[in-house]
Parts: C-alpha cells; sequence; structure tokens
C-alpha cells in the first residue's frame, strides 16, 4: 500500500499546522491602549480562530497575552493576563472546550516590533495564538 501524502492547502502549507493558522487564518488580535476588551476586529479574528479549532478537533493552544512597555512589569504581565482570558473566554463562549485552550501573558518581554512609536506600540498590544497539536 502506498504511503498517504500530506494534503497541502492552496497556499502550500499542510492543514491544520501553525503555518496554516498563521497564512490562511491569522494568528493574532490587537488591543488599544491599556485596554482587555475584544473590538469588533478582535472578535470577528476569534471566530475564524474557533472555526478553524472546530475543523480541527486534536489541536490545542495557548494563547499569549502581550503588552507595550508603558507601565510597570507587574502591571503588563496582569495586563497581558486580562487580554489572554478575555481571547480565551469568547473562544468558550464560541463553542470550543476550555481544556483546549492554555493562556500566557508575557507582559512587554516579547514585543513583535522594536521601537518606541505609536505605530510600534500598537503592534505590541496583542494576542497571539499559537496552535499545539496533541
Amino acid at each position: 500500500e502506498a504511503p498517504q501524502r500530506a494534503v497541502t492547502t492552496p497556499a502550500g502549507t499542510v492543514p491544520g499546522t501553525e503555518q496554516d493558522l498563521r497564512l490562511n487564518v491569522g494568528d493574532r488580535v490587537f488591543f488599544d491602549y491599556d485596554q482587555s476588551t475584544l473590538k469588533p476586529e478582535a472578535r470577528g479574528q476569534i471566530q475564524r480562530w474557533a472555526a478553524w479549532m472546530t475543523q480541527y478537533p486534536h489541536i490545542r493552544t495557548t494563547i499569549e497575552g502581550h503588552c507595550d512597555p508603558r507601565g510597570t512589569r507587574e502591571y503588563n504581565l496582569a495586563l497581558g493576563e486580562r487580554r489572554a482570558l478575555a481571547a480565551k473566554q469568547y473562544l468558550v463562549d464560541l463553542g470550543i472546550d476550555s481544556g483546549r485552550l492554555a493562556t500566557i501573558s508575557y507582559g512587554e518581554e516579547r514585543p513583535a516590533v522594536r521601537g518606541t512609536s505609536e505605530a510600534a506600540y500598537a503592534k505590541n498590544r496583542r494576542d497571539d495564538f499559537t496552535p499545539i497539536s496533541r
């Protein structure tokens, strides 16, 4: 019997992988300054995550909360946690089992973009969605 080949999406990625998520679904949402409330665009993105997770029930994920560098380290770790928990709760509300979802806050420790401009800060106020196959 011939070995099975991995099916690829039009973008050339294997469905259900982190690369598939990043390229075909999107892997982050953004927040306003000093906020953990999900904006409408973030809700739309999280709805796409929920659909993707429903399609791939073997996937678990970690939601990583991040902040810009303004505020104390402790404050930013707490804000990052609130951001990650907001996304997790919305996924649960959309029917994703909470056992498939973990959260972690990195505060300001892992910036997506270096710099002190408002544009850089805006890119760092985010949740990253990192899938893990079981």
